[in-house]
């Protein structure tokens, strides 16, 4: 079945990463990445959550109006919160982490078959900016496209259906963004590792299930190249 293939490359690559140490530490940089911008942003939102509220309804005098106020204050906290996790990923993953994704997928293809198919060799720059340009299609645009469905779903009644649609499809679109590492880097077109996505949702939808595990996200996601690159290498090479 696709879906448990899916969730057995994620497992693997990231039993994989742990035993290697130079992939240990890219994988513990990366997740450190998230977690400090994650703090930070964070920070900011509790120290001005008060003239944010302000922003949205300002403290009535009535008391029977004060607990609904109270209630809107700690949504809108809830919800700053995770934009602030979200943003905080997509912050980390143009300014650095796509640069530590594609390392660790070089390396994990180096491990299993013994050498890594290049077409060309790049300057870091020219690398860089050409790993930054891959990531607007495969991560932002999904992302931001889930969050835009979940906001959708608490303004109508299919809120629970939209809510969960959603999140499948931030889980889809995240495993994309680790399986097309190679690809991308053998500079294959877009409509051919599209078709190659399109066909293989199933398979995505399983390795991105893991994605959705609060806490534990954090570990698979740090160490996903790993396993997407695992799966690439023995199905499509």
């Amino acid at each position: 079945m696709k879906v448990f293939d899916g969730m057995t490359y994620n497992i693997r690559g990231f039993w994989l990463g742990i035993k290697t140490p130079k992939l240990l530490l890219l994988g513990l940089i990366r997740l450190a990445a998230v977690i400090i911008i994650t703090i930070i942003l964070a920070s900011l939102i509790l120290i001005y959550h008060q003239e944010i509220l302000n922003l949205v309804w300002i403290k009535p005098e009535s008391r029977w109006l004060l607990w609904l106020w109270h209630l809107l204050s700690w949504a809108l906290s809830l919800s700053l919160l995770v934009l602030s996790s979200v943003f905080s990923y997509l912050i980390s993953q143009i300014l650095f982490c796509v640069i530590i994704m594609d390392t660790m997928s070089r390396i994990t293809e180096r491990l299993v078959s013994g050498q890594e198919k290049d077409p060309q060799k790049m300057p870091f720059f020219s690398r860089f900016f050409y790993l930054v340009k891959q990531e607007i299609p495969r991560t932002i645009v999904p992302v931001l496209l889930s969050l835009f469905i979940m906001v959708l779903g608490w303004l109508t009644p299919l809120g629970p259906f939209l809510t969960i649609f959603s999140s499948l499809i931030a889980a889809i679109f995240l495993a994309w963004d680790n399986t097309d590492l190679v690809p991308a880097r053998r500079l294959y077109p877009f409509k051919t590792r599209f078709k190659l996505f399109y066909k293989n949702l199933p398979l995505h939808l399983g390795f991105g299930l893991l994605f959705l595990i609060p806490i534990v996200s954090m570990f698979f996601l740090s160490f996903s190249p790993v396993g997407a690159t695992l799966y690439y290498v023995k199905e499509h090479s």
